[in-house]
């Protein structure tokens, strides 16, 4: 069940459509609403900061708890491919009452990382909401993170299209040591292309080994959503084989062949 939303005028949405046309602006949930556990619909609308909508191929939704700065995914509502960004802008999302627990108040919000057609990713977050009738618990970096929270704003708006950060193809991000690299979106190096003939006599590694820690107990949930991999520069070029085919046999090969025309 879904409380105190409000619908914006048809006759407003007309009057203001030639004027916005960007990323997500997130309309329900309102800024302190508080919805029960279940059946919720979370709604957007152009936010008036591009990209627009249009230019946006593919989304991942999830709801979020913990503070601005440390935060957790307690559900990965949707996905969706290039073209396949919900109609009406909107989306039914099932939470269920385990996911988490009913206080503090406005713990909850809403996070959407979108790919721009043009390269990168941007991600936007709704206003802050509560949700009650939950039955669960946060991991205790998530319940310390909370008691810093104040307010309803959500985190902060990531632009990491090639017009709002470092996304841009070509740019040193690529030079950047993957697992030194944060945020949502990372960088890998050009793939090597593979040589002509085989000139090693054992296997080598490419890198060298990474230091570990073995988890003894459950990790975070990942935040990486997407890796961008850099072009290749490598092309190749063919050409029609002009030289003539080879005549048929006529010696005893060609009796041997001839034995399974049949």
């Amino acid at each position: 069940m879904v409380r105190n939303v409000l619908l914006a005028p048809a006759a407003l949405v007309g009057l203001l459509a030639p004027f916005v046309c960007a990323d997500v602006e997130f309309v329900a949930p309102k800024a302190g609403d508080q919805w029960e556990a279940g059946g919720v619909e979370v709604k957007w609308r152009e936010s008036g900061v591009a990209p627009a909508l249009t230019d946006l191929t593919s989304y991942d939704l999830f709801l979020c708890a913990g503070s601005n700065d440390e935060y957790v995914d307690v559900l990965h509502i949707t996905a969706g491919g290039p073209g396949s960004f919900p109609t009406g802008n909107k989306y039914p999302a099932s939470i269920g009452s385990g996911l988490g627990a009913s206080t503090p108040q406005n713990a909850y919000f809403f996070r959407m990382t979108s790919t721009a057609a043009k390269g990168g990713t941007v991600t936007n977050f709704s206003p802050r909401f509560s949700l009650s009738g939950m039955e669960g618990t946060f991991p205790p970096n998530i319940v310390a993170a909370l008691k810093d929270v104040s307010g309803t704003d959500g985190p902060g708006r990531i632009d990491k299209t090639s017009d709002g950060g470092p996304a841009a193809p070509g740019g040193n991000e690529f030079e950047v040591e993957y697992t030194m690299q944060t945020g949502p979106t990372r960088y890998a190096p050009m793939q090597p292309i593979p040589p002509t003939k085989i000139t090693k006599k054992k296997a080598t590694p490419l890198h060298p080994t990474s230091a570990f820690t073995i988890a003894t107990t459950f990790l975070a949930r990942p935040t990486v959503q997407t890796t961008i991999t850099q072009s290749q520069t490598f092309s190749i070029s063919s050409r029609e084989n002009t030289a003539a085919p080879a005549p048929m046999p006529t010696d005893d090969m060609a009796k041997f062949l001839a034995r399974w025309k049949d």
